[in-house]
Order: structure tokens, then sequence, then C-alpha cells
């Protein structure tokens, strides 16, 4: 199956991912100066703050000043995460520069969910009911369902597609029961066990049970083959993907600390443009962007792309030649 789209939505999350694993405290003008720079590449969607304990993630400690010192930019939605009812609360009192939406979370490996949410997934089903009513009562969609660890897990080994399928179809349930108006299944290789026929088993799957869904990938680059699943998702008719500026962040509850993070979104934004699928962000601005943010984090982030840079210079010579 073959179904590559015309163009592609890109989620920035470098700012949320990059900032949560940093070694040491980035100061906040700093993370503040990286979302102003990637505002202003065209990218429509930017992930900006997580709104979680400072015990648990300390890089996130200043969310809420981050949230309120960035200058919004016409055309791009901001967003920011959270998994609880107290999150919620620090994100609704920043209703008028977020766009805020509800997921109902789960993850497809038992092992994960213990080590990232403290609970099994029995557990986080009966906290997702309370978070979903609680989103409601705030008024605050919940439209997304998202499943962490579709693709394999550190702690416990392969993740079957039959249960990543699993998972999807227990959380649109608990959709269901709950009246939510779910508009995208987003499926994330936390821990970058995914590979192409992997990825075109379990999208297939999703696609087939739920056709009616747009489906998201959320890809790690862990063992180098986030580039190589964003082709599989391409090809699989997959729009939307969450990606992070140099290929910042990592989970911090996954096991594999040093590793590479997220697939850079420079790398994802060349692959698609390459092929003729629109992404709307300026390239050129976006190696920049990347580039400050090595700046900012203190180390050398893992896009090739941040090297080699663009091909547009070379283009340029070749016919100026």
């Amino acid at each position: 199956m073959s179904d590559l789209p015309r163009a592609v939505r890109i989620t920035e999350e470098g700012p949320r991912e990059g900032f949560q694993i940093a070694a040491t405290p980035v100061p906040t003008q700093d993370k503040i100066a990286l979302i102003d720079a990637l505002s202003a590449t065209g990218a429509p969607r930017i992930q900006v703050a997580s709104f979680v304990s400072p015990k648990r993630v300390p890089g996130w400690a200043d969310a809420d000043a981050v949230v309120a010192g960035f200058a919004p930019r016409a055309g791009v939605a901001y967003t920011a995460l959270w998994f609880n009812a107290q999150g919620l609360d620090r994100a609704m009192a920043f209703k008028d520069r977020l766009t805020l939406y509800g997921s109902v979370t789960v993850a497809a490996s038992e092992a994960f969910s213990l080590k990232n949410l403290n609970r099994d997934r029995a557990g986080q089903i009966a906290a997702q009911r309370e978070t979903i009513a609680a989103h409601q009562a705030a008024g605050v969609p919940v439209t997304r369902v998202s499943v962490q660890a579709a693709f394999g897990c550190n702690f416990s080994g392969d993740v079957a597609p039959a249960r990543a399928v699993a998972a999807v179809s227990e959380a649109m349930a608990l959709a269901e029961e709950t009246g939510c108006a779910i508009e995208k299944i987003a499926l994330a290789d936390t821990m970058g066990w995914a590979n192409p026929l992997l990825i075109e088993r379990v999208v297939g799957e999703v696609r087939s049970r739920w056709p009616g869904q747009a489906v998201s990938l959320h890809l790690h680059d862990t063992r180098g083959l986030g580039i190589a699943n964003a082709m599989a998702g391409l090809r699989m008719g997959v729009a939307e993907f969450d990606a992070a500026v140099g290929g910042a962040g990592g989970c911090p509850f996954a096991g594999h600390a040093g590793a590479p993070g997220n697939i850079a979104t420079e790398e994802l934004v060349l692959l698609c443009e390459e092929m003729g699928i629109a992404t709307g962000i300026d390239l050129d601005a976006l190696i920049a962007a990347g580039h400050l943010a090595e700046r900012v984090l203190g180390r050398t982030l893992p896009s090739a792309l941040l090297r080699g840079g663009s091909l547009a210079g070379f283009r340029a010579k070749a016919r100026a030649a």
C-alpha cells in the first residue's frame, strides 16, 4: 500500500522534549528564545512546555514562566503537555495563549506504564476516566487517543501489533463511554523499537479498524531508524508527525540515557520537501533554530542535517556554474 500525502502537518516538540532531559538547568529566557525562533520557521504547531511535577521532571519547573514569556505568532498553535487535573489547572491559566485539548493516554506496555506514570494499565484507565471528567468540566475537548510504547519497550521487549491495536481499542472504548469526540489516533515509538515493516503493520491495522480516524506518528531515532520509519508512515498515508528540532529530547523514564531522541524536524522536512510533500516550514530557518538549540542545550544534537546543511545552497551553486 502506497498513499503518499500531498502535505504533512508537523508538530514541533523540541522545546518540551529537549528541555525535559537537559543535563543542567536551561535558563527560562533561553527556552523562550528557542520557542520564538521556532515560531518564525512556519511550524504550524509547537509544544512549548510540560506541566508536570518538578520533582519528577525538574527541567520543566519553570513551565509557567516559559508559557507566559514567549511571543505568540499568528497562525501558530501552541500546545503543552500534562497528565492529571493539577497539570490541567496550570494549563488553564494560559488558555488565551495555548491551544488546549486533552488526550486519552495509555501505554501498550504494562512495564512502561508503571515506569512512566506509576500505574498499571488498569490504573491508568481509571485515572484517565477522572482526567477526562476534569477536562469536560473545564470545557477542554478530549480529541486524541495516544498510545505510548506502541512498537516496543526497553523494559518488556517487543510489542506485538495486536497488543498495540488492543491498547488503541481500550482507549477508544473509554473515549466512547465518556462522550469524547476523537479526531486522531497518535502512535508513539517512545523507546525507538519501530522498524519500517512494523510501522506498516501497526498503522495498517489501525487504519483498517478505524478508517475514519487520522493517524499521527511520534517517532524516536534511538537506534537510527527514525527517518526510515517516517518514510514508512508517509507511504501508509500518515500526514501528521511529531518531531523535535535537532533531534533533541527523549523520554526521561525510557531507560536509555544518552541515546538520540525524537526524529529531527529538519530531517523530516527535508525528506518531505525532496519528495514534493509540502510542510510549510522554512528549512533554512529551522536549521538556524537547530543551531540555537545546540547553544541553549550546551551540546551537539544528533541531527545529521545540522552538520550537512540543506541542498538549497548547493543547487544554487550548481545552477550558477
